[in-house]
């Protein structure tokens, strides 16, 4: 598997014209779209999107799908997206596990990798297994062409611009560390993008075609929020937005990692130890209440190891305050539903990649 610099350059695919062809070139599947039609869609000309196809093509990136017929005239040549052409890791860095995927350029994931993980056994070991993960993947896949890069996601809080991150609840020794940097290094260059797993997820389900505004909230080893506003990731100004387990419900509650007493998430895991999941769904369905007073958002949206363990009890228990809520606003309650799947934040953390190359928010 070679690396960005190996094939499809990165940063030239990342300009805006050439993220608009490339996008309706994914959108088009296998029956492909034609020159005249990707210039119609864009609103460049037919001389502008020549010259990007023409790149495109030389980069292996895009074939010929065929020819069309056209109403007068010559038949025109249909173009596609060639999956295989590009590749990009996705990795869930969890407190106790390791999940990676590789998927191709439509998202589609060619090989898996599963394994345990010590969050705290420290950088050195903790890259040393990413490293190694990101080799087996490359090994296993046959006839991958490039990689484009990895994208890691991981308990937050943490600056997604510049790839650091802050204290991870019960791993203060990872404050400050560089891992997108430490990482690129660590694979030989290949770009690396590093985001919370919550924010992953959230990415993948946008570019899914879950619409609208959103929050996703994901109770596993921890609990956080990824937060879909507008159809992008809201993040904000210091990329810390989403940190949901954080918020106090209990003033006089139990110690929370944090620091602080009465969280969300201190009190969910708490419940959920003592085998009272209901009460830890109603909880969680309290933060939600909270949320959706705060931000007006079109759904709820509820996943993670601990809710999958009982996804029934989960999602009765969020609607239950959801529905009480509404009736004392007199507002018509948003949609609950649950978001399954061991890969989901690895699927998500690869798209952290991807999505940018098609003028998605990434």
């Amino acid at each position: 598997m070679r690396g960005a610099g190996g094939g499809a350059n990165l940063l030239a695919l990342r300009s805006h014209n050439t993220a608009l062809v490339l996008d309706l070139l994914r959108t088009a599947g296998a029956e492909g779209i034609s020159r005249l039609e990707l210039a119609e869609r864009t609103g460049l000309t037919p001389q502008a999107v020549s010259k990007i196809t023409a790149r495109l093509r030389e980069e292996g990136l895009v074939a010929e799908a065929g020819r069309r017929a056209s109403t007068g005239g010559k038949p025109r040549t249909v173009l596609r997206l060639v999956p295989e052409a590009g590749h990009a890791v996705g990795v869930h860095l969890d407190r106790d596990e390791l999940r990676a995927v590789l998927a191709d350029l439509d998202g589609t994931v060619v090989a898996r990798r599963h394994a345990a993980l010590d969050l705290g056994a420290g950088a050195k070991a903790v890259l040393g297994r990413v490293a190694s993960v990101v080799g087996e993947l490359g090994a296993e896949a046959a006839g991958v062409r490039s990689l484009l890069g990895a994208g890691v996601a991981l308990p937050g809080p943490l600056d997604h611009r510049r790839g650091v991150l802050h204290r991870v609840t019960g791993f203060p020794e990872w404050d400050g560390f560089p891992l997108r940097d430490a990482l690129s290094a660590r694979l030989g260059g290949v770009p690396v993008v590093v985001d919370k797993d919550t924010n992953a997820v959230a990415l993948g389900l946008a570019i899914g075609g879950e619409g609208g505004s959103f929050a996703y909230l994901h109770l596993g080893t921890g609990l956080g929020a990824g937060l879909v506003v507008g159809g992008s990731v809201h993040r904000g100004p210091r990329t810390g937005a989403g940190e949901f387990g954080h918020q106090v419900v209990q003033l006089d509650g139990p110690p929370c990692g944090c620091g602080d007493r009465g969280c969300v998430e201190a009190l969910c895991l708490a419940a959920v130890a003592r085998g009272e999941t209901g009460e830890a769904a109603r909880v969680l369905g309290t933060g939600a209440a909270n949320l959706v007073g705060l931000l007006d958002i079109d759904r709820v949206l509820v996943g993670g190891r601990t809710v999958e363990g009982a996804p029934g009890v989960f999602l009765d228990g969020v609607r239950g305050v959801l529905e009480a809520r509404a009736r004392r606003t007199g507002e018509e309650c948003v949609g609950v539903g649950l978001v399954s799947g061991e890969s989901r934040v690895a699927e998500g953390a690869a798209q952290l990649v991807l999505a940018p190359v098609f003028g998605q928010d990434g």
